[in-house]
């Protein structure tokens, strides 16, 4: 089967990227996930959640509805987290000593992240 200059040029590019993901799938650490459908947020190169966050954060991505529940957050910048949605029951958030400002349009996210509900 003879192929053309950019029928072979396309394969190349889908063997890099098959060989790409493979990597990505051997090298894989610390997988954020959805606390509705379980599906993956952000897969770090880290082997815990303090710093699987920390590396997302770093990156910009957007923790909407991650499964945080326990994790172990001290010492961690997420003063530009968009936590919305997000489980963070039993989350461990000492270290930083309140040196790190809450927005006032972050505070009913963020306690609704922690399981509170907010009544007016």
């Amino acid at each position: 089967m003879k192929l053309t200059k950019e029928e072979a040029l396309k394969k190349i590019e889908e063997l890099k990227k098959y060989v790409a993901d493979e990597e990505a799938k051997e090298n894989k650490g610390y997988i954020i996930r959805k606390r509705y459908d379980d599906s993956e947020i952000y897969v770090s190169t880290k082997d815990n959640v303090r710093d699987a966050v920390i590396e997302a954060m770093s990156k910009g991505v957007n923790l909407f509805g991650a499964y945080l529940s326990g994790a172990d957050l001290s010492k961690a910048n997420l003063s530009e987290a968009y936590l919305s949605g997000a489980d963070l029951g039993n989350a461990k958030f000492y270290g930083k000593g309140g040196t790190i400002k809450l927005k006032k349009n972050q505070v009913e996210d963020f306690l609704n992240a922690l399981g509170f509900q907010i009544e007016n």
